[in-house]
């Protein structure tokens, strides 16, 4: 009998299926690929991986769709590594702003090369080589030339407005894109069960997509800023929000929304009858009892 050969397991995936627009991979302006890096998430404070595009000058935050059992055929090989990465850019302020955030506790000026470091993640100095970093610094922070040279400090006023005007786009978007949103909207179809839409429902939205950018704190300041009251009771609260995993790799996406729809979304089309069904139906069952009933129990006369 010959032996059966035992299959090595791939350990080292040295490709991925990514979903991103032409200029992350555009090395006609930089003479450089775009890479992965580790940086400090400005909502947790853990690693999560983000993409510089060529010549570092775009930043990408980096999401990945996961299911069970996946994989990938690629050419002639298969990619064991079955999940979909979603590139997509990214405003690198997010990432500097606790940078900032930690050096205004002193209270005073500094140079922002000396503001952004971390020893954990050292790649973060990357971050001012984005395209408009040090130009978009004024949004955040408070700022102090001596004759050439620039200093910091960070604003709380000014980076509540610059949050508030992120906000306001955002509604503006969804907008524009008729995108329903609020408490009345069916979990995945995203289909409106009233037909107004209140300003409060798209400012709520608004925030608790930009709460994914900034510390628990932040978002706090942001939602008085807003003017919007904490919703605390449970039949108020908007449904929970997609939790990504932070990780090493691709931050992986939450759980599927799918399960919840409800029976109306979930009928299944009726299936198609058979010859012989068919046939059966067009014969006359007058007078004819069902197969059922030799074998349900007879039922006792009573006794008079």
């Amino acid at each position: 009998m010959t032996a059966k050969k035992k299959r090595t397991p791939n350990l080292q995936n040295d490709s991925w299926v990514v979903i991103a627009a032409d200029s992350v991979i555009d090395t006609q302006k930089n003479n450089s690929d775009p890479t992965f890096v580790r940086l400090r998430n400005p909502s947790t404070g853990a690693a999560s991986v983000y993409m510089l595009g060529s010549g570092d000058v775009q930043l990408y935050e980096v999401k990945a769709f996961i299911e069970d059992n996946r994989s990938w055929f690629i050419g002639q090989t298969v990619q064991r590594d079955g999940r979909l990465l979603f590139v997509t850019p990214m405003d690198p302020l997010f990432l500097i702003l606790p940078y900032l955030i930690k050096s205004g506790k002193e209270g005073k000026f500094q140079p922002v090369d000396q503001v952004v470091m971390d020893e954990e993640f050292p790649e973060c100095s990357k971050l001012l080589s984005c395209s408009r970093s040090l130009a978009s610094l004024h949004h955040i922070a408070e700022e102090k030339e001596v004759g050439s040279l620039k200093f910091h400090r960070y604003s709380p006023e000014k980076t509540m407005d610059w949050l508030k005007k992120k906000a306001e786009r955002t509604v503006a978007a969804l907008k524009k894109r008729s995108i329903s949103v609020g408490e009345g909207v069916k979990s995945t179809t995203y289909v409106r069960v009233k037909s107004e839409f209140q300003e409060e429902d798209y400012l709520r939205y608004a925030h608790g997509l930009i709460s994914e950018y900034i510390s628990g704190d932040l978002s706090k300041s942001l939602l008085r800023h807003l003017q919007l009251t904490e919703l605390t009771s449970p039949k108020q609260a908007e449904p929970p929000s997609k939790k990504r995993k932070v990780s090493d790799g691709p931050v992986e996406a939450g759980e599927d929304y799918t399960k919840f729809n409800s029976a109306d979304f979930a009928r299944k089309p009726p299936k198609k009858m058979t010859t012989a069904q068919k046939a059966l139906a067009k014969v006359d069952k007058t007078g004819m009892k069902p197969l059922s009933s030799f074998f349900s129990p007879k039922v006792k006369a009573e006794k008079k």
